[in-house]
C-alpha cells in the first residue's frame, strides 16, 4: 500500500502518467474541495475489486482506519466523503443509493458492482426505476453505476457487464439524428436538448482523464441523469492507459471551445495534427479505413496498427460515450476521412 501511495505522489509531482485510480481520487478530491458530498458503496469499494482504489487504509497493529479523502482540506466536514463496503445484496443496496441520489441531487452518489455481471441481481431497480423513473414520476437522479467489464480471464460471472442490455434500455431513437446548429458548435449548445431528452448516459472511457471529467460532469450540470460507466479491469494498470496532469483542468487547449473537458469521442492520433474540432475539418485523403471502437480494445488495435506500420492509412476513433450517441462527432469524423 505504501508503494501505491508513493507512486501516486510521483505522478502528481511529475505531472505525467496519471493512472485510473489516481484520476478517480482527483475527481473526488476536487469535488470535495468545492463543497460537494460524495458517497460510494458496493461490495468491495474500499479497496476496489482489483486492489486499485485503497480508499481506506488499515493499521495492521492497532486496527485503526484512515480515509485520505476525508482529509482533503482543513476543516473538511465529517462524512463529507463516505465510502462503505456493502452487504451482498445488489438489489437492496442499489435501490437505497437510488433513493439517496434523488433525495440529495447535489451529492455524487456512486454504486459499484464487484463485477459488472452482478448487476443482473439488481435488474428490477434498473428496469423499473433507474431507466424510466424520470419519465414516470418526473424525478431526476444523478446516480453513477460503475460496472467492471471485460473478458480478462476470470471466468463465468466475472467477464461481462452486458453492455448490450444497458444500450437496449436507452430510449434514444437511433434513426432520428438531433438537429445540429453549427453556429453554436464551439459553445456546446449545438445539440439542443439531446442529453436532457435521454433516459440515461452510457460511457466506456479509455483514459483516466476522461473518467475524471465524466464524474465531475455529473455534479456540474444543471440537471441530473443516471450514468452507467463500464469501468475497466486490465486498463487499471495498463502501461499505455495513462493521462498527463494537464488533461485534468477545465480549460480546453482549443481556442473558443467552452465547457468541461469530457470527450464523447476521441479522435485518431495520426495524420494531420493537431486535429481540427470544427464540424468540417480538413480532409485526410491517405486513410483507407476508419475503425470506430470503444473501451480497452483500442489499445490492442493501436499496437497492431503500429506493428503493421499502417498509421497513415488506418484511423482508429474511440467512442467514449455510447448513449446519447455522439452523432455530431461521428459525422465530423466521416467527413474528415472521405476515402
Amino acid at each position: 500500500i505504501k508503494k501505491v501511495y508513493e507512486q501516486r505522489r510521483a505522478m502528481i509531482e511529475s505531472g505525467e502518467e496519471v493512472d485510473w485510480a489516481t484520476a478517480e481520487a482527483l475527481a473526488f478530491a476536487t469535488l470535495l474541495s468545492e463543497g460537494n458530498h460524495i458517497r460510494l458503496s458496493g461490495q468491495d469499494v474500499e479497496r476496489g475489486t482489483f486492489s486499485h482504489r485503497h480508499a481506506v487504509l488499515h493499521d495492521q497493529n492497532t486496527g485503526a482506519k484512515y480515509v485520505p479523502l476525508s482529509h482533503v482540506f482543513p476543516g473538511q466536514k465529517p462524512f463529507q466523503f463516505t465510502v462503505t463496503n456493502s452487504s451482498l445484496s445488489e438489489y437492496g443496496v442499489l435501490g437505497f443509493e437510488l433513493g439517496y441520489s434523488m433525495e440529495n441531487p447535489n451529492s455524487l452518489v456512486l454504486w459499484e458492482a464487484q463485477f459488472g455481471d452482478f448487476a443482473n441481481t439488481a435488474q428490477v431497480i434498473f428496469d423499473q426505476f433507474l431507466t424510466s423513473g424520470e419519465a414516470k414520476w418526473l424525478r431526476q437522479s444523478g446516480l453513477v453505476c460503475l460496472l467492471p467489464h471485460g473478458y480478462d480471464g476470470q471466468g463465468p460471472e466475472h467477464s461481462s457487464a452486458r453492455m448490450e442490455r444497458f444500450l437496449q434500455m436507452c430510449d434514444e431513437n437511433p434513426y432520428t439524428l438531433p438537429e445540429i446548429d453549427h453556429k453554436d458548435w464551439f459553445t456546446g449548445s449545438h445539440l439542443g436538448t439531446q442529453i436532457q431528452a435521454a433516459n440515461w448516459q452510457v460511457v466506456n472511457c479509455t483514459t483516466p482523464a476522461n473518467y475524471f471529467h465524466v464524474l465531475r460532469r455529473q455534479i456540474h450540470r444543471q440537471f441530473r441523469k443516471p450514468l452507467i460507466v463500464f469501468s475497466p479491469k486490465n486498463l487499471l494498470r495498463h502501461p499505455k492507459c495513462k493521462s498527463p496532469l494537464n488533461e485534468f483542468d477545465d480549460v480546453p487547449d482549443d481556442q473558443g471551445i467552452v465547457g468541461v473537458r469530457f470527450k464523447r469521442l476521441i479522435m485518431d492520433d495520426q495524420g494531420i495534427m493537431p486535429k481540427s474540432r470544427a464540424p468540417r475539418p480538413p480532409q485526410e485523403d491517405s486513410f483507407k479505413r476508419v475503425v470506430f471502437c470503444t473501451g480497452k480494445v483500442f489499445y490492442e488495435l493501436h499496437a497492431e496498427r503500429e506493428r503493421q506500420d499502417k498509421q497513415q492509412e488506418l484511423a482508429i476513433v474511440r467512442l467514449e460515450q455510447l448513449a446519447p450517441f455522439p452523432f455530431d462527432l461521428v459525422c465530423r469524423e466521416l467527413y474528415r476521412y472521405p476515402n
